[in-house]
């Protein structure tokens, strides 16, 4: 009898394909963001350049600009303090000497003052004018152009005293303060305001600010506040109607006041 043979079959496994390997999840959105950025970077970049305003030849010439007056009394003497400023130009622009001008209209007469191309102010005096009276006066600044016919550019100004009448029984009328720089009303633009704005006031600070319509060409109020006080025989000062009900006054009022004891 034969021998019995099992046949043991082997089944081979299939092999799995290969998967792809992953990319990390961090490292892809690193990439997109990087690209991202890169694309965002190129368009403001171009977007500088094609905004970026073109180079504006400067004038060959500087020239005068923004002539201010700064007026006070000091002592007897009217102090002006006259402040320009000057357009860029190249350097061969520069101008080769500053020249500053004060003209009052009543007595008509100047003063005259030269600077230097790099100088932009200077101080020049006039009387004082008594009580009463009123300075109309301008301020000009030229810069002088070896070759070039001069132009100069100027500025009006006012210098105001008021005077007052003592009364009977008043042996003495003093006005605080002496004397103030009032702007001209160009083209009467604070008097509209005024007209327009009853009641309302013009000042944002009495004597030193107004409200826009009411400051001139060297950042002056057009209008100027003053108060009257007496002295009476027996010595003793008091405010006079004009001056009453006025924080302003009232102040001005206790300085003048202590003065005698000073």
């Amino acid at each position: 009898m034969e021998p019995e043979v099992r046949v043991r079959s082997v089944r081979r496994r299939r092999k799995a394909p290969e998967q792809p390997q992953s990319v990390p999840p961090n490292v892809r959105s690193w990439a997109i963001y990087t690209g991202i950025a890169a694309v965002l970077a190129a368009l403001m970049l171009d977007g500088y350049l094609s905004d970026r305003p073109r180079r504006v030849a400067l004038p060959s010439l500087s020239q005068v600009i923004d002539v201010n007056s700064a007026v006070s009394e000091l002592a007897d003497s009217l102090q002006v303090v006259v402040s320009w400023d000057l357009t860029l130009s190249p350097p061969s622009g520069l101008p080769d000497s500053i020249l500053v001008k004060v003209v009052r209209e009543q007595p008509h007469d100047s003063l005259v003052s030269m600077q230097a191309a790099d100088q932009l102010a200077d101080t020049l005096y006039f009387p004082a004018p008594p009580a009463g009276q009123t300075v109309l006066a301008s301020s000009c600044v030229i810069a002088e152009h070896e070759g070039r016919l001069p132009e100069e550019s100027c500025t009006p100004w006012q210098y105001v005293r008021p005077a007052a009448m003592a009364q009977a029984a008043a042996s003495r009328i003093v006005v605080q303060p002496r004397g103030l720089q009032v702007d001209p009303d160009v083209g009467g633009v604070c008097a509209y305001w005024q007209r327009t704005h009853p009641g309302e006031s013009v000042w944002v600070k009495v004597n030193e600010t107004a409200v826009p319509a009411c400051t001139g060409p060297n950042a002056k109020p057009t209008v100027a506040q003053f108060c009257a006080f007496a002295v009476l025989p027996n010595g003793r000062r008091v405010k006079t109607a004009n001056s009453a009900n006025s924080a302003y006054c009232d102040e001005l009022f206790q300085e003048w006041a202590r003065e005698r004891y000073s």
